[in-house]
């Protein structure tokens, strides 16, 4: 998607990503403060959502920043009072990788998305201490007990919340609710 944002940038901005980059360094925003050079143009250029975003990841590899692995994301993510989850979230995500060759952990700033052709998993510290697992439904939804409609999560229909002192060994029983959400986004 980014690919054809940047593609028809002039078109719709009436500028190049190359000449954005150029007005992101000459108007003192801080290229490496994503979230400031999307503010800035937003407010002062009115630069639609996904323009801000290409912009604001071109301004900053500009600058030298280098997109983190999924790895480097779930160190972010996983730092601090919630590294006593890592152990739980690698294995929740392993779980979801094996559902087929075709899936892949991607990284973001607040979850880790699980994708096939397209999301249907996303791992993140929840609330309480405890590890989040959502799961995006297009269809039947598994009969699980401990499966709930999802609030507002990383494109989850729904999720489990797993306490925070479980043994990374006892998340087999994810495994049908991942496998059904796997076929359902391929």
């Amino acid at each position: 998607m980014m690919g054809a944002v940047t593609d028809s940038m002039a078109e719709r901005t009436g500028r190049s990503v190359d000449e954005w980059v150029t007005a992101v360094n000459a108007s003192g925003v801080d290229p490496l403060d994503q979230k400031a050079v999307r503010r800035w143009l937003k407010d002062v250029h009115g630069v639609p959502q996904n323009s801000q975003w290409a912009i604001a990841f071109a301004a900053a590899e500009a600058a030298g920043w280098k997109r983190p692995s999924s790895e480097g994301y779930a160190d972010t993510l996983y730092s601090g009072a919630k590294a006593p989850l890592r152990p739980l979230h690698d294995a929740v995500v392993r779980l979801a990788l094996a559902q087929g060759d075709d899936a892949e952990a991607q990284g973001r700033g607040t979850y880790i998305p699980v994708v096939r052709k397209s999301q249907f998993a996303a791992v993140a510290p929840g609330p309480r201490g405890t590890l989040r697992v959502g799961l995006r439904y297009r269809g039947s939804v598994p009969d699980e007990r401990r499966l709930e409609p999802a609030k507002g999560f990383a494109q989850a229909t729904h999720w489990v919340h797993l306490p925070g002192d479980t043994d990374p060994d006892d998340v087999d029983w994810l495994e049908p609710l991942l496998g059904e959400a796997y076929r359902q986004n391929g």
